[in-house]
């Protein structure tokens, strides 16, 4: 089966993870695509192919013969999409992009304003949604590349190629991807995520993050009669928003810059809830962010009284770049094999987290991001070039060759 195929095939599902659910898998319709894979997986010819009932995916693609004592290499992708944008009832849609704005089939288009970018793919055959969800490159792109990688090796046994430890994982997109990993059946000590963005981006930098949850508790009092009784809560929390710095939010960062982003904000004026996240390569400067905030309500408590403003401050990931930098040939080889096939590699920073990020730190197993081949993830602008598949195939069998 072409990887074009496959992918199609995989986001029919509907895999969207949620936030806000504490189950494992935070969505059951995650074990659906699943439990498609891991058949396919075991048709194809991989051992032990299963999903566990947590919902994560394994499966090994045994060395050739003569290569056993080659060290099993890791292949990850997720099968989860963001909560962001609706992952369901997908209809995506193949056209060759001619140059200009891109309509898309039932609302919007990609405007070369917006992406200029898109001057990149002109001539070639984009996979674009059609204006009313996300297409689920995230990474259902990269699930696509690895199986049919394997697929392919299988079909070509004179391609002498090491062990290949295969897991698909459920709720990356909220953070959890890695919570329930078991390395028992992972044997491989070394492992790519194949999560990213557009051809030949390598990652071993990603950002260290942390969430904001803070509860704001006003004084409800009717209006008219309110003066020197009310305090209303959601003035409150837009005072807290307001000590944060304007330059330092996602829309006017880039590269190695952190941000705080206020994601959501719900209440009235009793009590207020808003969330926000915290994010930065630098690991001080990601500890004097979150020194920031703490001073911040501190100082909002002084003004409005104790108890106020509750914070909760929690870490969510760390910069994989310091677990990596003891195994840099991971990154040479990942060069390497990008250039074998005619692709030249780009080493950029993560402007967010993966499974490997979590991997490399909690399970002591190096996990750098390989690029999927797609790009404005988590909405309706998400596309996928076709030929950046195929060629993220030929990258991964390369990566895995003796």
């Amino acid at each position: 089966m072409q990887v074009t195929e496959r992918f199609l095939k995989y986001v029919s599902f509907d895999t969207t993870s949620s936030e806000t659910s504490d189950t494992v898998p935070t969505t059951a319709h995650q074990k659906e695509l699943g439990r498609y894979l891991a058949d396919e997986l075991a048709r194809l010819g991989l051992e032990n192919a299963h999903m566990d009932q947590l919902g994560y995916v394994y499966a090994v693609l045994p060395a050739t013969p003569g290569q056993e004592h080659v060290p099993a290499l890791g292949l990850i992708s997720h099968m989860d999409t963001s909560p962001a944008v609706s992952g369901a009832d997908i209809h995506p849609q193949i056209v060759t992009y001619q140059g200009g704005d891109l309509p898309l089939a039932k609302t919007g288009c990609l405007r070369v304003k917006d992406f200029p970018f898109l001057s990149r793919y002109v001539g070639q055959q984009l996979i674009v949604t059609d204006g009313t969800t996300l297409l689920g490159a995230d990474d259902k792109a990269g699930v696509a590349e690895i199986v049919t990688a394997c697929e392919y090796l299988l079909a070509h046994p004179e391609i002498p190629h090491r062990t290949v430890a295969v897991c698909f994982t459920p709720d990356e997109e909220v953070g959890k991807g890695a919570d329930h990993f078991d390395p028992a059946k992972f044997p491989a000590k070394a492992a790519y995520t194949v999560d990213g963005g557009e051809l030949g981006e390598i990652e071993y930098e990603n950002f260290n993050a942390a969430a904001v949850t803070l509860t704001v508790h006003g004084v409800n009092i009717h209006p008219g009669s309110a003066k020197d009784k009310m305090k209303n809560a959601v003035l409150m929390a837009h005072q807290f928003i307001s000590l944060l710095p304007e330059a330092e939010t996602p829309a006017h960062t880039e590269g190695y810059e952190g941000f705080y982003h206020v994601t959501d904000v719900s209440g009235n004026e009793t009590e207020v809830v808003l969330h926000a996240i915290i994010r930065d390569h630098d690991r001080e400067k990601f500890e004097a962010r979150k020194t920031f905030v703490e001073n911040a309500v501190r100082y909002l408590n002084g003004v409005w009284g104790d108890g106020s403003f509750q914070l909760e401050l929690k870490d969510s990931y760390y910069n994989m770049k310091e677990k990596l930098l003891p195994h840099m040939e991971l990154i040479d080889n990942a060069c390497a094999a990008m250039r074998a096939v005619g692709v030249e590699p780009e080493i950029v920073p993560i402007r967010g987290g993966t499974d490997g990020a979590r991997l490399s730190w909690e399970r002591d197993i190096p996990c750098p991001n390989l690029c999927t081949g797609g790009a404005n993830f988590h909405g309706v602008h998400e596309f996928v070039p076709v030929a950046s598949m195929e060629k993220m195939v030929q990258v991964l069998v390369e990566l895995v060759r003796c």
